[in-house]
């Protein structure tokens, strides 16, 4: 007999290699540890990880940064649809516009392969963002070509030219952790376009549409929206207190697959900590606001901080505007999405769930409309 749940709840749609959340709440890429990966690997080394299934050697890693390089620069034609983009968009929706555009201008084929698209892709989606971005708001034609080989300063750079050493370190973390997260919705939905055995971009562009929505991404933008709300910490405090007894949801706090801690979340928090000295006295109490958030959250409903949480205030003490935060998180897990596609495409079978059917009863027209 089927098994019936909602929103698919412990429910195994399939096997996978990529990733695994283990029983002791330990996240792991391709049996690798995140801490393992973080302490020893650029974001760089991960995405060919999971692209390409193992860490890369040394002259691997360098062919591959030089293939970033080079990708770093967008056709014309993507470049023209981008300025018809109007300011007040959702960056999202410009991610969304700029794959199935770039997918209508270098297509899939045997000559520019799934691996191909992956890895043009990683370095593309930051690229056209911040050429709209710059755009739209100034009617500037940025060069996207910054011959930097590492995303974070990629990015940075792109975004306001600035990039110390502390940001593009906790850029770079944050990147590796939002990498991969095995069958989340965006990735699943990535899973079920590939299923069909529909092109490479169709899949990613259905998978960015997926965390487009505030319940999968956004937690991080609700979550700095959140923390900037309050001046102190006991503001603070008396605030969530007043929104946990109206019943309010408070985003970056608690996850479906984690029961005791997300262990990404210390990992941001450290980073926090390593940036929150180059901070002036107002961003700076926004970290004591956070603790107090934290602990009381704690207290109050035994749920910890998730990975969106500290992540939002390492953004923002990277000095990246609050709606950028989910693209982030697209730019790091374009390499997971990537990588289940390929996998899927490996050992397919086309995803076909039952439903239960809960409509009225059989019964019969009675009326004849012409």
């Amino acid at each position: 007999m089927s098994e019936k749940t909602t929103g698919l709840e412990g429910i195994i749609a399939g096997k996978t290699a990529i990733c695994a959340v283990t029983t002791t709440h330990e996240l792991r890429y391709r049996g690798y540890a995140i801490d393992d990966l973080i302490a020893h690997c650029s974001f760089e080394a991960v995405a060919f990880l999971l692209i390409h299934g193992e860490l890369p050697t040394q002259a691997e890693l360098a062919a591959f940064y030089d293939r970033i390089k080079s990708y770093q620069t967008l056709p014309e034609p993507l470049r023209l649809v981008l300025e018809q983009i109007p300011a007040s968009t959702h960056p999202m929706e410009v991610l969304r516009t700029g794959c199935s555009m770039l997918g209508t201008i270098e297509p899939e084929s045997s000559a520019h392969n799934a691996k191909m698209i992956a890895e043009r892709l990683l370095v593309a989606l930051p690229s056209l963002l911040l050429y709209w971005y710059h755009y739209s708001r100034n009617a500037v034609r940025i060069n996207t070509q910054t011959g930097q080989q590492h995303i974070a300063v990629h990015f940075l750079q792109l975004l306001h030219g600035k990039v110390s050493p502390f940001a593009q370190h906790a850029l770079n973390t944050s990147l590796i952790l939002y990498a991969e997260h095995e069958f989340n919705v965006s990735t699943f939905t990535a899973r079920v376009v590939a299923s069909t055995l529909s092109d490479f971009y169709s899949a990613i562009t259905a998978a960015i549409g997926a965390l487009r929505g505030p319940l999968h991404g956004g937690a991080n933008e609700a979550a700095m929206a959140l923390i900037h709300s309050f001046s102190t910490p006991e503001e603070a405090i008396i605030g969530v207190k007043k929104m946990l007894a109206q019943k309010q949801l408070i985003m970056g706090f608690g996850h479906r697959v984690y029961t005791e801690s997300d262990p990404r979340s210390a990992i941001m928090k450290a980073q926090v900590l390593q940036l929150l000295p180059h901070q002036n006295d107002k961003d700076k109490q926004l970290f004591a606001s956070a603790e107090a958030i934290e602990t009381l959250m704690w207290q109050e409903k035994r749920l910890f901080p998730n990975v969106d949480f500290y992540s939002a205030l390492a953004y923002h003490y990277c000095d990246i505007p609050t709606s950028l935060f989910t693209p982030l998180f697209v730019m790091a897990r374009i390499t997971g999405w990537s990588a289940h596609v390929i996998e899927q495409r490996a050992n397919n079978r086309i995803m076909r769930p039952a439903a239960e059917y809960i409509g009225p009863a059989a019964r019969k027209v009675n009326v004849k409309y012409n």
